[in-house]
């Protein structure tokens, strides 16, 4: 409908959704919390996939007003857009009583947080008329509970990357220092074991983390990235002292990221490229494995950090903790990391629909 001459429409909040993960985990307690915040409800709608018997308990221990509007997630009105700030699509045919008793992975968990990510990804393609989103914030999973459960994926971004058929997929934690300054690491190869890393390993994957994690910080509004990448051995091999990875494999994929206008640097011997000096010279980090990136990032900011999954066609984040099953259940969860993820989750929707007008959808 035409709007008064003088008026303008206001800009339409992302929908964002999120994923309880595994229901013996935080998952529920941390998104309780994070989105009690009223600032946090203002800047988007949410829209969680999940068990709302568990949301109540955990509302109830922390002694927090229930905010949200409960659907069951196979009725009819769910199929059609959902104005309240904070809707629950409930899964109670998943849920028991007791998960507390003993928490610790399960097969029917492991289900159940798969059914919540496989319709949360379905909601991403689906119109906002139609009980759409725009984009993704998960809770975490028990990956032996997936596994249990059937599914061969390790984790998140493996499925993710499966299910939206990206060619090049990547984790990037994104976090902030006590003192407010950014840090922000990109990781080459994911959930593998370490002994595999160097068989793994190639001039490609290096590549796709330095890329895919410049076009990142592009979105994020770092115009001009400076990367720094991490050798894998130590002392980056002090020219092939102690392996050959560093000049067969990242320096090349170094030297093509140059070619494509990007500023990186490197490799660099892990254990400098995280010293203060070096992580304020440098927008972002690439680490070769996962403990490489991730050891330093969560000592400096684990309260705070959150997995984006990068090369997707949708917006996915997710706090960098896992589901904390000793303390399931006892109101003992800081929900800081999930808080961020879902200020990132909507920060990133926005800037997408806003520098893609052509594919962002109608303000409703």
């Amino acid at each position: 409908m035409p709007q008064p001459r003088g008026q303008t429409v206001p800009p339409r909040k992302p929908v964002v959704g999120v994923t309880m993960g595994d229901p013996a985990g935080v998952g529920a307690e941390v998104i309780v919390k994070a989105l009690a915040d009223p600032a946090l409800r203002r800047k988007a709608r949410f829209v969680v996939f999940g068990f709302n018997e568990l949301l109540t308990y955990a509302a109830d221990l922390a002694e927090i007003e229930p905010y949200w509007h409960r659907l069951q997630h196979d009725s009819p009105r769910a199929g059609f857009a959902l104005v309240h700030d904070v809707v629950v699509l409930d899964y109670d045919e998943y849920s028991s009583l007791g998960f507390f008793d003993d928490p610790r992975p399960s097969r029917q968990n492991g289900a159940a947080s798969l059914r919540f990510l496989d319709d949360a990804i379905a909601a991403t393609r689906r119109d906002l008329d139609d009980n759409g989103i725009d984009a993704i914030c998960t809770a975490p999973i028990a990956k032996e509970s997936w596994n249990l459960a059937g599914c061969r994926f390790p984790g998140h971004t493996e499925l993710l990357q499966h299910r939206t058929k990206a060619k090049r997929a990547a984790m990037m934690f994104v976090g902030h220092e006590p003192d407010g300054t950014p840090i922000r690491t990109v990781l080459a190869t994911i959930h593998v074991p370490l002994m595999d890393v160097r068989n793994l390993l190639t001039i490609g994957c290096v590549y796709d983390a330095i890329d895919l994690g410049h076009q990142a910080l592009r979105e994020m509004g770092v115009k001009n990235p400076r990367i720094g990448v991490a050798g894998l051995n130590p002392h980056a091999s002090e020219n092939g002292q102690f392996g050959d990875e560093e000049y067969r494999l990242i320096t090349p994929a170094i030297e093509l990221a140059k070619k494509h206008g990007i500023d990186a640097k490197g490799p660099f011997p892990a254990d400098t490229l995280y010293t203060a000096k070096q992580r304020r010279r440098f927008d972002l980090t690439v680490a070769m494995y996962h403990d490489q990136g991730l050891i330093p990032l969560k000592m400096l900011a684990f309260d705070n950090a959150v997995n984006v999954t990068l090369g997707l066609p949708i917006v996915r984040t997710s706090p960098d903790h896992g589901t904390a099953f000793d303390i399931a259940g006892k109101n003992q969860a800081d929900p800081g990391s999930m808080t961020s993820a879902l200020h990132l989750a909507a920060d990133l929707a926005q800037a997408r629909a806003e520098s893609s007008p052509q594919s962002a959808r109608e303000a409703s």
